[in-house]
């Protein structure tokens, strides 16, 4: 079948981000076509059990499969600074995010912004239907590639005036994204251009709960460099 142009430029995102690397700063525009959700990504069993029990307390079924490759509109990815959400059950949750672009893959740092009340209902509407925010800074993959298990993510929740720390963790905690796309794809390594992948989010300390924003990090102590971006959940009320 063929797709008209006007069809497939609105299928696709256009962002524009900074490439941060070891010989300097780049700025990039990238149409992304293609959005995938990793989830249930943990190494440890017992981890990736916790988060199962974790959402079932809040009556979220278990995947058929871990981990599990969900796929979204690429329309939802925004580098904005606010997200507007219907209802009070919207919750976000830091992740690393993969972006394969025309010169190679870049890392950078997003919140798989999910209705909680639909996710009850089915996982991948529940996802398909808040914004997914994400940094605009991104580091080259390759150049953290070889220590990924040291980078750390973590993320921050701020409601009610108070901030809170939501999340915390080393991604050693998750599968390297080279075997999640091995599974995602099968025989290929390698994410075609215009695809971004979500690669997986930790527990959260203490219970799973909107907040009125949240600030993401991911940290690479080994390059000695961060990537924050923070975004603001405006909710709309729901009429019936």
């Amino acid at each position: 079948m063929t797709v008209e142009p006007a069809v497939q430029a609105a299928a696709s995102k256009r962002l524009q981000f900074e490439g941060v690397s070891r010989t300097g700063t780049t700025r990039l525009v990238a149409a992304v076509d293609t959005l995938v959700i990793a989830g249930w990504t943990g190494r440890d069993p017992a981890a990736v059990e916790a988060h199962m029990a974790e959402l079932e307390k809040i009556g979220i079924a278990r995947p058929k499969s871990a981990p599990i490759f969900y796929r979204v509109a690429a329309s939802l990815l925004t580098i904005g600074t606010e997200i507007q959400v219907a209802g009070n059950d919207s919750s976000g949750e830091v992740e690393p995010i993969l972006f394969s672009l025309t010169d190679g893959l870049w890392l950078g740092v997003g919140s798989d912004h999910t209705d909680r009340k639909l996710e009850t209902v089915g996982i991948t509407i529940s996802k398909q239907l808040c914004a997914k925010p994400v940094s605009q800074q991104v580091w080259r993959f390759d150049e953290v590639a070889g220590h990924w298990d040291a980078i750390l993510v973590r993320s921050f929740a701020i409601k009610d005036g108070k901030r809170r720390l939501y999340q915390e963790g080393p991604l050693a905690k998750m599968r390297h994204p080279d075997e999640l796309t091995a599974r995602y794809l099968g025989d290929k390594r390698t994410l075609p251009p215009s695809t971004a992948m979500f690669c997986g989010t930790l527990a959260v300390h203490g219970a799973i709960e909107p907040a009125d924003s949240y600030e993401l990090e991911i940290e690479d102590p080994v390059l000695k460099r961060r990537i924050v971006h923070r975004y603001l959940v405006r909710t709309l009320p729901v009429e019936g």
